[in-house]
């Protein structure tokens, strides 16, 4: 009979697992359909290179302003920007000093990108957000609840504008197979509360 249990409890955490697969497969599918372009933010780090211009190329952070800094060029705003149209931009102010640059924008690290989990969790930290996580996927990311926690009022907090927002999740419940949808994708600046 205790076989019996232990199976059960096996092939629910495995039909849990693939769930949780298929929703991160389904999530990236939809980022990457809808179009959705990486918008440079504050801290990220970027590489400049111009070609044949060794002088002119830098690995730089956008600065609290929004700025960053290249020689002969000055300061170019970045926030906001993608990485074309900042390719765009920089090769526009480098034709004046060089004929027909060509220009390399690459995102070296995201900084601008980042959740936030507190409470009773193995490691509770900031994170970056490089790809679709989900809740339950961030909470095992930082290594999962402690022994005292009350995984049943798991709360994420979502600032849109001036406007805070407070989103419960259940674990209990999902891994019962309730309240599936609950388990939402991590945005920038959520933080995750666990008590």
């Amino acid at each position: 009979m205790k076989f019996i249990k232990k199976m059960s409890g096996c092939c629910i955490m495995i039909v849990i697992i693939c769930f949780l697969s298929s929703i991160t497969a389904r999530a990236a599918k939809s980022f990457l359909e809808a179009g959705d372009t990486y918008l440079v933010g504050l801290g990220d780090i970027l590489e400049v290179q111009v070609w044949n211009e060794p002088d002119l190329s830098r690995t730089m952070g956008v600065r609290l302003d929004g700025v960053i800094s290249l020689p002969l060029v000055g300061d170019v705003v970045a926030v906001g920007k993608s990485i074309p149209d900042l390719t765009k931009i920089l090769e526009k102010k480098f034709a004046e000093l060089v004929e027909e640059p060509t220009v390399t924008v690459m995102l070296v690290e995201s900084r601008s990108r980042r959740y936030y989990l507190i409470g009773q969790i193995g490691q509770p930290g900031e994170f970056s957000l490089d790809y679709p996580i989900s809740i339950l996927q961030a909470i095992a990311r930082a290594g999962g609840f402690t022994e005292w926690a009350k995984k049943d009022e798991v709360v994420v907090f979502r600032r849109h504008g001036s406007e805070e927002q407070m989103l419960k999740f259940d674990y209990d419940a999902f891994v019962k197979g309730r309240n599936l949808k609950k388990n939402i994708l991590v945005e920038a600046g959520d933080t995750v509360v666990v008590p």
